[in-house]
């Protein structure tokens, strides 16, 4: 069986920047296994599989190296760019996922995707695990968590670039993921993501964890709109739009790679 695939550069205009993902689509789901076998032999952070229902209603699903994922952003976002670079006259898509409901995807007259995502926004937590401390090498100042991650919010914007992660102790916190963020100078906030316990060592740019992300700091900067780093070895520059349910995650996207994988259909 031969598979059409695209590999997609997100949350950024230049080519081996922001996070790759590779999107393929197909008229019925493959086996389980055969998906997750492909997101392993990809080896990149995210694999989506995107079902069409008609032209512009889609399912979609995605992959890491190591397992099937509730939520992924960026790969969202190259499924959106292959779709709409495919049907040019498209200017509005509907993704569906199991864990997130129906996302409007729209296409900006600035050459930028927006992605309409549920507000994720984090509570405070009282009792901070302590492998959540001492899998950090800096302690953060306040700690917060959603459906998704762990919220490590530094005063400093230094610390979210030099903090170290242990990851065999970060990987204990399963099924939540890492995230550490502050208050930026050039930006309105900047991250990084890590998630030893899904995905691998530190994500290069995350759109999913964003709707956790852009609330919390709507709420610190008194302000809707926010520019967001993710300030990974790669890097990518998040757009947000906070509202009361939904949080507008917009990034740009440059095509990598487009070709065929063979694969058996058993």
């Amino acid at each position: 069986m031969k598979l059409k695939m695209d590999v997609v550069d997100v949350f950024t205009h230049e080519r081996f920047k922001g996070n790759a993902a590779a999107v393929i689509i197909t008229k019925e789901w493959l086996a389980d296994e055969l998906m997750q076998s492909i997101a392993i032999e990809n080896n990149l952070s995210e694999t989506a599989y995107v079902l069409q229902e008609s032209d512009s209603h889609y399912q979609i699903r995605w992959f890491s190296p190591m397992m099937e994922v509730d939520f992924c952003g960026h790969a969202t976002l190259a499924a959106s760019y292959v779709i709409f670079s495919a049907n040019p006259e498209l200017e509005i898509i509907y993704l569906f996922a199991e864990a997130v409901g129906e996302m409007c995807i729209r296409k900006t007259s600035d050459g930028y995707i927006q992605m309409a995502f549920p507000n994720r926004k984090p509570w405070p937590v009282d009792d901070v695990p302590d492998e959540l401390l001492t899998g950090l090498s800096i302690l953060p100042s306040s700690v917060l968590l959603n459906n998704q991650a762990y919220f490590a919010v530094y005063e400093k914007e230094e610390d979210v670039l030099n903090v170290r992660q242990n990851r065999d102790v970060l990987k204990t916190l399963a099924p939540y993921d890492v995230v550490v963020t502050a208050k930026s100078t050039q930006y309105d906030f900047i991250s990084r993501y890590f998630w030893p316990a899904t995905g691998g060592d530190e994500d290069p740019v995350t759109g999913s964890i964003h709707a956790g992300l852009a609330p919390y700091w709507s709420e610190q900067l008194g302000k809707d709109e926010l520019r967001a780093y993710q300030a990974s070895k790669r890097g990518g520059m998040i757009h947000c739009h906070v509202s009361d349910d939904r949080v507008l995650v917009s990034g740009q996207a440059v095509h990598y790679l487009e070709g065929y994988i063979q694969v058996s259909s058993h």
